[in-house]
Parts: C-alpha cells; sequence; structure tokens
C-alpha cells in the first residue's frame, strides 16, 4: 500500500516538526484505514480505490462538521476540522471543477442514450465509476439531475 507507507512516513515527518494539526489529520487517515481494512475481511481486497473511498469519507465528514460548528459558532472547532480537511485532501486525486465534471457527464449521457431524470441510476452508476476520487457524489448527483431535466 504506498498511502499507507507515505502516510506512516509523514506521521514521522509531522512528529518531528511538531506539526499539531498536520499529525492529527494523518493520524485519522490512517485510523480510517486501519479500520476500514480490518472491517468484515477486506484485508485482501483492499485497494487504491478504497483508499480513495475512505479519504473521500474523510473529507465529507470533516464539511459537514465543520458546518455545523460555524453555524454553532464555535470557530475553534471549526478550524480544527479545516486544519484536518486541508491534510486530508491532499493525499485525493486533484479534484475537477463543476465545469470539467458537466463535460464528462454530458458525454456519458451521450453514450448512454438518457433522455429523462429516469435514466438518473444508469448515468450515476457510469459517472461515479469514471470520475472516482475526481469529485464528490453530491457535486455528480446534482449536475445529472440538472442536465437529465
Amino acid at each position: 500500500m504506498a498511502l499507507e507507507e507515505k502516510i506512516n512516513q509523514d506521521i514521522k515527518a509531522a512528529m518531528i516538526a511538531k506539526d499539531s494539526a498536520k499529525l492529527r489529520g494523518l493520524r485519522a487517515i490512517k485510523a480510517a484505514i486501519l479500520l476500514a481494512k480490518t472491517e468484515k475481511g477486506n484485508i485482501d481486497t483492499f485497494n487504491e480505490d478504497a483508499e480513495i473511498k475512505v479519504l473521500q469519507k474523510l473529507v465529507k465528514q470533516r464539511k459537514e462538521s465543520a458546518e455545523i460548528y460555524k453555524t454553532q459558532n464555535r470557530e475553534d472547532l471549526y478550524q480544527i476540522e479545516m486544519e484536518e480537511l486541508e491534510v486530508i485532501e491532499t493525499y485525493l486525486p486533484k479534484q475537477l471543477d463543476r465545469g470539467q465534471i458537466e463535460t464528462i457527464i454530458k458525454a456519458i449521457i451521450e453514450e448512454l442514450g438518457a433522455t429523462s431524470v429516469k435514466d438518473m441510476g444508469k448515468v450515476m452508476g457510469t459517472a461515479n465509476q469514471k470520475l472516482a476520487g475526481q469529485a464528490d457524489g453530491r457535486t455528480i448527483s446534482e449536475v445529472v439531475k440538472s442536465l437529465l431535466s
């Protein structure tokens, strides 16, 4: 596992540098990967795609928590979540912007011959495979819905 080895090396570097924000984010990644690998016998089937899914889940959790903390005027907790979010995002593939996502999804719709919202399931399945790690599911869903309606 290249990512797991990189995380371990970066944890050591963050400890030496006494970078507590980076260390928190790295430890969260390491814990999530270990948990995902050990649940339901995933050790044999755990691959790079699974690592990306774990990282995306962590990003989503941090964004949701940060949003809640912001609405509750908890700037201290909001800041912690945002610091961890930045660290986690550095290990994800480059995220596509909305225009790039729309272009890819238009091609998928054309390829599948989708014409209405009834075809959303087919389009979403293909889009999620093609855009894995490059866009979050919510954005994909919004774009597919807007293009099919």
